[in-house]
């Protein structure tokens, strides 16, 4: 058993994406999840699990409570250890410094080094509500999404998806490495960049010419692969019946698109319909509810996530199958 420590403050939207590296996952506590196995290459390429661990232990949200538990445990690790507490979101009052300092009294007692410069093993507590859980490390995703903002990239425009939820999008869509990705509203690309970076092979369309040479040119700059975006119809994609792995897009917001109302919703079918024809999978991202769309195009609706952004805007992640 692993646990999961999320970040962001919508849980069951990091909880969905943890599945993407792990099985059975559940909300344990604020910020806090279980899973019942976990790979530890995926559970690196999450977007919004911080760190997961081996599930050693779990008690109240007291810090006597766990000592005790650790010091009835068997301790079967070597080299020097490492203990790290947290009281996930502040939501239980504990005082970290005296878990840390008190727990790894334990491990100075049964002969350990302490170092918490270079640790061969790192002990986590963890403090949610009234749960506490102790867990021994074994991965943390690789947090590089700021370096890799949009305003930076050599074409921009406004609106564009972050890399964090670009990233989250693309294992919600189930992507790995090998796969076909597809994007038929590709703009400038952040999507496929998100499943370059796990090893998918990207392919863009869009409508525009101006964002197919742009779209084209950040890929270049962020992969390493082979890159094709062309520009095209995502009502009518130049593709074969189920020639792809998954399709990700983020569809045309209202107040920012040119599309009139009716039109947008007649692009959005459009869209839909193809991407059931060429893919079994997909994640549309979209700035409301397209439920009744989706199930017209043939689609499982598997959940729906809905993200404020800000005041005028409130993103739906819609999982399909």
């Amino acid at each position: 058993m692993y646990l999961l420590e999320f970040a962001g403050e919508d849980d069951t939207f990091a909880a969905a994406e943890a599945r993407a590296a792990a099985t059975d996952v559940a909300v344990l506590g604020p910020g806090v999840g279980t899973a019942q196995s976990l790979s530890l290459k995926k559970a690196a390429d999450l977007a919004f699990t911080h760190r997961a661990s081996e599930f050693l232990d779990k008690t109240t949200a007291d810090v006597g409570a766990l000592v005790d538990h650790l010091e009835a445990a068997s301790l079967d690790r070597e080299g020097p250890v490492a203990v790290r507490a947290r009281d996930v979101r502040g939501t239980a009052g504990v005082d970290t410094q005296t878990a840390e300092r008190r727990l790894g009294q334990v491990f100075v007692d049964r002969g350990f080094e302490i170092d918490l410069s270079n640790p061969a093993q790192t002990l986590v507590a963890l403090f949610t509500d009234d749960v506490g859980v102790l867990g021994w490390e074994v991965a943390s995703s690789r947090r590089e999404y700021g370096e890799r903002a949009p305003t930076d990239r050599p074409f921009f425009q406004p609106g564009s998806m972050d890399p964090l939820l670009a990233r989250a999008v693309n294992n919600l869509a189930g992507v790995e490495a090998g796969d076909l990705v597809l994007d038929p509203m590709c703009g400038t690309g952040g999507l496929l960049i998100e499943a370059g970076l796990l090893g998918a092979r990207p392919i863009g369309i869009d409508a525009q010419e101006k964002m197919v040479r742009g779209a084209e040119t950040n890929l270049r700059s962020e992969l390493d692969g082979p890159v094709l975006v062309a520009r095209g119809d995502g009502t009518a994609l130049p593709l074969p019946d189920d020639s792809v792995d998954a399709v990700v897009f983020d569809a045309p917001y209202g107040r920012q698109s040119k599309v009139e109302t009716h039109g947008l919703e007649e692009l959005v079918r459009g869209a839909l319909r193809e991407a059931h024809r060429v893919a079994p999978r997909a994640v549309l991202v979209a700035d409301r509810s397209y439920e009744n769309l989706i199930h017209e195009a043939g689609w499982n609706l598997l959940e729906t996530h809905v993200r404020p952004v800000h005041r005028s805007l409130t993103r739906y992640v819609h999982v399909l199958e």
